[in-house]
């Protein structure tokens, strides 16, 4: 992973796919969103989504988990160069989380990120504040999730 100071406003980061199976949606739905339209394909077809959805829940969580698979191989990239490598902080939270279009059964999502905006945190200046917009866009290329993400990263020089 990077220092603040190697980030750059509108740099932009593709970070994996995930196809959304009926049977990984009906089992995550199962699990922790257990909505009719998110359990059973007739009444997927009968809602407003017109067919079995992922739980927007459940988009996001592939989000996350590709998101933090794809640091990993970035950082085992950098170490393997023999650079230093940034440690993240944790997340102070995010915003503007949406479920823009439905995801269906046997839909592609394709997750990127953009960085938006960065600060030098006031209270800790040893660490930067970045807000990054996560997107994630189907097989038509469509946008169907998005959300704004914030994240403390290490500064190289705190001073």
């Amino acid at each position: 992973m990077r220092f603040f100071e190697d980030i750059e406003i509108g740099a932009q980061r593709e970070f994996g796919s995930f196809t959304f199976t009926a049977d990984d949606i009906k089992r995550f739905a199962a699990q922790f969103d257990p909505q009719r339209f998110h359990l059973d394909e007739e009444e997927g077809r009968k809602s407003l989504f017109g067919g079995l959805a992922a739980s927007g829940w459940h988009v996001a969580a592939v989000c996350m988990k590709l998101l933090v698979a794809d640091g990993k191989r970035l950082t085992a990239e950098a170490a393997a160069r023999g650079e230093k490598v940034a440690v993240w902080g944790p997340s102070p939270g995010f915003r503007e989380l949406r479920w823009v279009r439905p995801v269906l059964a046997g839909d592609t999502v394709s997750f990127s990120n953009q960085v938006e905006t960065k600060r030098t945190s006031e209270k800790r200046p040893e660490w930067g504040i970045l807000q990054a917009r996560n997107t994630g866009t189907n097989q038509r290329n469509e946008v169907v999730f998005s959300f704004l993400a914030t994240a403390f990263v290490p500064r190289r020089n705190a001073g």
